[in-house]
């Protein structure tokens, strides 16, 4: 295998473009000395709360904590019943089993990879307390009747917002359809900081004063704990880092829908794969441009890419109710366990170049034909 000379993120382009403004942000921090729940903590939930267009935004320390303390805010809790996608990063279900709740899995959409909400309905029983829609790779999951189910039944929705920061569902924000939504600012996300980050968004007062509380020890006044919670604060530097990125963000992310659209025009008529889907009522933002490869050719389409030095990634080889801790429980999700196979994630970065583009799509066409 040659040397990787198209990562499938590069994240250097863009620290460069901003550099100067990041350095000085940085500086103000360490010159502060305020590291911990300080100005810059306060002023990005602020701002990132007027960018949603919600009451509340909470930082915390991950995306996954966001999960965890959302739903405890929402009360779930030993032997409830939390319904989710299986075709997700592992933190979607892991935060529900870690609170004693059973993550209940149902099928997804082949095109758009998110839960189906056709398949909800079926799997609600007197357990069912709350549904995690995840807006995978940037395209957001069909709220309007997971709401309704949601109304209907008396259950929380907690959207995973993790790869979709920016993102739109009929012109609404992805984070603010539901009754909260976790985001995380991983540095490889489409709002991503310089370390680990997440944040919380409500327009329900009690979830959020719940979730402060949750996100400090439990406590609403230091060293006057009222419950267990979890260490789990915004850093101030990854504060300040990430309230220089927020104004940039539309911006970047329209960067990264016009490299999709290049993607789509580059492999019109490549035989054996199917390029995203894009839901008409939605803003994907793309933060994974993810192919379908037919034919079991997917893993061999990977090792001549990574041949020719081009980066690529499978999100996810394993759905997540296959896995080691679900799989003597979980039902058989076809349309999942098919998309396993066949999804790949090729380079993708804002101010990715054309010609770059262009030498991917050609690896891909020499394949396959």
């Amino acid at each position: 295998m040659s040397e990787l000379k198209i990562p499938v993120l590069d994240l250097k382009s863009e620290i460069n473009e901003h550099l100067n403004e990041y350095m000085k942000a940085i500086e103000e921090v360490l010159r502060s000395a305020q590291f911990i729940m300080g100005p810059n903590v306060k002023a990005f939930e602020e701002e990132v709360a007027r960018y949603l267009g919600v009451k509340h935004a909470i930082g915390v320390n991950s995306g996954t904590d966001a999960l965890v303390i959302a739903l405890r805010a929402a009360g779930i809790g030993e032997n409830d019943e939390v319904i989710t996608t299986p075709f997700t990063f592992f933190a979607t279900a892991e935060s529900i089993t870690a609170l004693g709740a059973t993550p209940v899995f149902v099928d997804i959409d082949e095109r758009t990879f998110n839960i189906n909400p056709d398949f909800v309905k079926q799997v609600i029983t007197k357990r069912t307390r709350a549904i995690i829609p995840v807006h995978l790779y940037g395209q957001a999951a069909d709220m309007d009747p997971i709401m309704e189910l949601a109304d209907a039944y008396g259950l929380k929705v907690i959207e995973d917002t993790a790869q979709a920061f920016g993102g739109e569902y009929k012109s609404r924000k992805l984070g603010t359809i539901g009754h909260i939504g976790c985001f995380s600012f991983f540095p490889s996300k489409t709002l991503g900081g310089f370390g680990d980050g997440g944040l919380i968004a409500t327009n329900d007062d009690e979830l959020a004063e719940t979730a402060k509380m949750l996100r400090v020890h439990g406590s609403k006044k230091k060293y006057y704990n009222e419950t267990v919670g979890y260490n789990s604060r915004l850093d101030e530097i990854q504060a300040a880092i990430l309230r220089v990125k927020l104004p940039y963000i539309d911006e970047a992310n329209e960067a990264r829908r016009k490299a999709a659209h290049r993607y789509n025009n580059l492999l019109k008529g490549v035989s054996g794969i199917i390029t995203p889907f894009e839901d008409a009522r939605s803003k994907h933002v793309y933060h994974q441009y993810t192919i379908r490869v037919f034919d079991g050719k997917r893993d061999e389409l990977q090792k001549h890419l990574a041949d020719r030095g081009i980066g690529t990634m499978v999100y996810y080889p394993v759905p997540v109710h296959r896995l080691p801790l679900y799989k003597e429980s979980a039902p058989v999700l076809p349309v999942a366990e098919r998309l396993s196979n066949e999804v790949l994630s090729l380079p993708i970065w804002p101010n990715i170049r054309e010609d770059v583009q262009g030498e991917v799509a050609e690896a891909i066409r020499e394949f396959m034909g």
